[in-house]
């Protein structure tokens, strides 16, 4: 019976596409398989010899299962020791049993684990969120337009509707994957600043009274600049902004940059720091539910989810928070605002998409709500009728699904271009390594004031800047000459190294939603750590380094660039800053920054170079509050901040040793004007 089955599955695979039936028998024959060979090993009755047999057979039909599943990884998936059974798989399974003719055992199902009123962990509200409730302590909800009303009596009320429409996301020939867009009236934004034209649509979109958006633009579109200004178009305050920990301090620096009429604040731990009256509230993935209490009452009108592939496993406890907190937020506010932001809309299968679409409130968990199910309705098809997957693939993407590639706006946005993606650096590490820039930057004070006094004047202005300059020169020299202690050598190293998981993580992202990702640092322990992460995260990688023999050399950057399944390759600024051809990617990480601009454009100019075809982007990882942004402020400054970011000069202006100086006088300085 089981030899049959996988047959009968082999066959369904040759036709084509995968059905849900397919994915149900597939996860169930895995299921029975695992059992029965549980149930004949702990079978003490049968003979050693038929007992190996038995087992020999079931390994024979488990590697024939796996095998026809090879070319299918949302197949392969599902034999995974953790992944999710459906139940349609257990009947599946019991019904396989019976026709067996062995005994079933139907397990007590688990209790349904609810979406909790109060987060799995000790619930904390911030104090100055105990303020903004005691100053508004009745917030009223948002009756200010017509409530959708519920899904009401159609024709196709008793059709299943959301195979079909996941199916009709299978056919890549079906239509455009973006909706249609108002061209906008203006390219303005707050401050002064100016949209591209992809940008300006969507904000015109807002404006126009559209509320919900699967914003699924590749990364260096700018996605966050577009979720802050359709928000202030919306008048979507106050804001929800859940995000990945690698991004959440970037997102608080936009909000400053696109919206900066609106204070953003950011959610750290228990949220001692938070600002209760913000407009924007920022909060990571990873501390979401000891907050969830506060914040379903908060009285959002508008909720961002950034990375939304990060929920599409519904059973994660993260999933069901944000799933909540968006139903929250529907009940409160007519029409929120509510978008999900990703470069990756789809992982492993198409049902990842059925969670985003339940957080923008398309569907429920069972069948389409009532604007969708309008809209199929008018079509006057059933999924029976031929041109039914066309017309609600339309449907669907007329919700709110915008998709632009970098080829697709080419136009809007300059050939190379750099942007700086700050992180915090928490715990213990983040704090030693601000203590060691404190020590460093006071006893440099220490020998500026010692020098001072010892030639008895005070400067006029109250810093004597030629004096700043030679206690950073001593400084400068002390470091060349110790490879211990803090100094600004150990003190990048050590960024580096407590950057290396983040920037990787970044990578790894950047690498499944717009395709192949350079990314260079300059220690090899920041290199190590970064490839680790990418094996824990089963992305595959080339490395580039220094002590390679030529050999080696070539066949890592063959594989990176020839093999389609390597995504990532790892380089050293050194090793791989000149003289190799990485254009088929063009995105670049830069975990840590060399010390000159020639050095960065070096290294951009790997992917930047003839034969691309794609605006390269190059994605500094800084970390914030430390000397890292100074080295980046620095080397912009020398350069030029125009030319390097957007007409490719290799203007030089300075040396590496320069840069270094300059970075020891800008913290001194610092230190001495705090100091008075």
């Amino acid at each position: 019976m089981l030899t049959q089955s996988v047959a009968e599955i082999r066959s369904a695979l040759e036709k084509g596409r995968i059905t849900s039936a397919t994915r149900t028998k597939f996860q169930a024959v895995a299921l029975m398989l695992r059992d029965e060979r549980a149930r004949v090993r702990a079978d003490e009755g049968a003979g050693e010899h038929r007992r190996d047999d038995r087992l020999r057979r079931l390994d024979d039909i488990a590697t024939s299962l796996a095998k026809t599943a090879v070319r299918h990884p949302a197949l392969l998936a599902l034999l995974d020791e953790d992944a999710v059974v459906s139940d349609d798989a257990r009947a599946l399974e019991r019904d396989l049993q019976r026709r067996a003719g062995l005994e079933v055992h139907v397990e007590e199902p688990p209790p349904v684990e609810e979406i909790p009123d109060a987060p799995a962990k000790p619930a904390v509200v911030p104090q100055s969120v105990r303020s903004r409730q005691m100053a508004n302590p009745f917030l009223a909800p948002d009756f200010s337009a017509a409530r959708p009303a519920a899904a009401r009596p159609t024709p196709l009320s008793s059709w299943e509707l959301l195979d079909p429409l996941l199916r009709s996301f299978e056919r890549a020939g079906d239509g455009s994957a973006s909706m249609e867009l108002p061209e906008p009236t203006s390219l303005k934004a707050p401050g002064g600043r100016e949209l591209m034209p992809h940008q300006a649509r969507v904000v015109a979109a807002a404006a126009d009274g559209h509320r919900t958006f699967l914003l699924a633009d590749e990364p260096g579109l700018g996605k966050t600049a577009q979720a802050l200004l359709a928000a202030e178009a919306a008048k979507a305050y106050p804001l929800l902004v859940v995000v990945p920990n690698v991004v959440k301090t970037n997102w608080v620096r936009e909000a400053g940059l696109w919206a900066p009429r609106r204070t953003a604040t950011l959610i750290q731990g228990n949220g001692e720091s938070v600002d209760g009256f913000a407009d924007i509230v920022v909060v990571n993935y990873e501390v979401l539910d000891r907050h969830l209490g506060w914040l379903r009452e908060f009285g959002f009108r508008g909720m961002v989810v950034d990375e939304a592939h990060f929920i599409k496993n519904k059973t994660s406890q993260r999933s069901q928070h944000v799933l909540a907190l968006s139903e929250r937020i529907r009940s409160f506010t007519a029409q929120p605002l509510l978008m999900a932001l990703t470069g990756t809309p789809l992982i492993n299968d198409i049902e990842d998409f059925l969670a985003i679409w339940e957080f923008l409130g398309w569907i429920d968990e069972k069948r389409p709500r009532a604007e969708l199910m309008d809209a199929l309705t008018a079509t006057g098809l059933t999924p029976a009728d031929p041109g039914f997957s066309t017309a609600a693939r339309r449907c669907v993407v007329d919700m709110g699904i915008v998709r632009r590639r970098k080829v697709d706006v080419a136009a809007d946005i300059p050939e190379r271009r750099i942007a700086d993606l700050p992180v915090e650096l928490d715990g213990p590490t983040g704090r030693s390594i601000r203590a060691a820039e404190r020590d460093l930057a006071r006893r440099m004070v220490v020998r500026y004031r010692d020098a001072l006094a010892a030639r008895g004047a005070e400067p006029t202005d109250g810093i004597d800047r030629d004096l700043v300059a030679r206690v950073a020169t001593w400084e400068q020299k002390d470091a060349a000459g110790s490879s211990s202690g803090d100094n600004v050598f150990t003190m990048m190293r050590r960024i580096g190294q407590a950057k290396a998981t983040l920037a990787a993580d970044y990578a790894a992202q950047l690498a499944r939603s717009a395709g192949k990702v350079v990314f260079f640092a300059k220690h090899v322990d920041v290199m190590d750590a970064a490839e680790e992460t990418f094996a824990k995260q089963g992305v595959r990688y080339s490395s580039i380094r220094g002590d390679q023999t030529p050999g080696v050399r070539q066949r890592n950057i063959d594989a990176f660039v020839e093999d389609p399944g390597v995504g990532v390759v790892v380089c050293s600024l050194t090793a791989a800053g000149v003289g190799i051809n990485l254009q088929v990617a063009s995105n670049v990480v830069l975990a840590e920054l060399p010390w000159t601009a020639a050095e960065q454009t070096q290294a951009i100019d790997r992917s930047h170079r003839i034969g691309q075809t794609m605006p390269v982007t190059a994605w500094r990882i800084l970390a914030a509050q430390t000397i890292d942004t100074k080295i980046a402020a620095l080397i912009d400054d020398k350069a030029g901040l125009a030319a390097v970011a957007l007409d490719g000069s290799d203007e030089e202006l300075g040396s590496s040793t320069d840069a270094q100086h300059a970075a020891l006088v800008a913290l001194l300085t610092e230190a001495l004007e705090t100091a008075d």
